[in-house]
């Protein structure tokens, strides 16, 4: 379960904890406990991260979504009925 300090935690300081447990595990040295209790604090902080960054990818998705639509209604605007053509190619071929 994720306390109310690790939802405070912004990514950066996430990252930065995430890296000295990572180094804390890796240098060894430690308890089993302790070593279960880095690991259950690296997994925390690792949601924390994921939680920013798959915010991060949401808004960035939403801003390309938004210049995308409004890239496509200048070319429709712009575009003056050039659909019109295509309707022509299938009546040719419901002749047949």
């Amino acid at each position: 379960m994720t306390s109310r300090t690790d939802e405070a935690l912004g990514y950066e300081q996430a990252r930065d904890e995430l890296i000295e447990v990572v180094r804390r595990l890796e240098a060894g040295g430690t308890t089993l406990e302790e070593s279960l209790a880095l690991w259950e604090r690296g997994e925390e902080l690792a949601k924390v991260c994921r939680r920013w960054l798959d915010g991060a990818r949401a808004r960035l998705d939403a801003a390309l979504a938004g210049a995308e639509a409004e890239a496509g209604e200048g070319a429709e605007e712009g575009s003056g009925g050039s659909g019109s053509g295509s309707g022509s190619s299938s009546s040719s071929s419901s002749d047949t």
